[in-house]
């Protein structure tokens, strides 16, 4: 499955959605690649997918996905599972 989403996305919105996919039993891992963020099973199969369409050079974007990241990174850390993220929001070749 695959979710896209463009600079007016609601992060609270987002947030709760992601935030539940991650409390499942089966999801281990989310990876937050830039634009692409995706979510990982145990077998390190791809289960979803979340795009943002946003401009990195756009500030307004780049906090709404800063605020989204901390959020499920948060609920991540709440767990105390083996549930886990690898973070690479910031990458140099989007800012330029």
């Amino acid at each position: 499955m695959k979710d896209v989403y463009y600079v007016d996305f609601d992060v609270d919105e987002v947030t709760s959605k992601i935030n539940g996919l991650m409390s499942r039993w089966s999801v281990h891992l989310i990876h937050i690649k830039g634009q692409k963020w995706k979510v990982y099973d145990h077998s390190d199969i791809l289960i979803y997918e979340f795009d943002f369409l946003i401009d990195f050079k756009d500030i307004e974007g780049r906090i709404k996905l800063e605020d989204l990241k901390l959020n499920v990174i948060h609920h991540i850390e709440s767990l105390r599972d083996d549930t886990s993220y690898i973070d690479e929001l910031v990458q140099e070749e989007l800012l330029y």
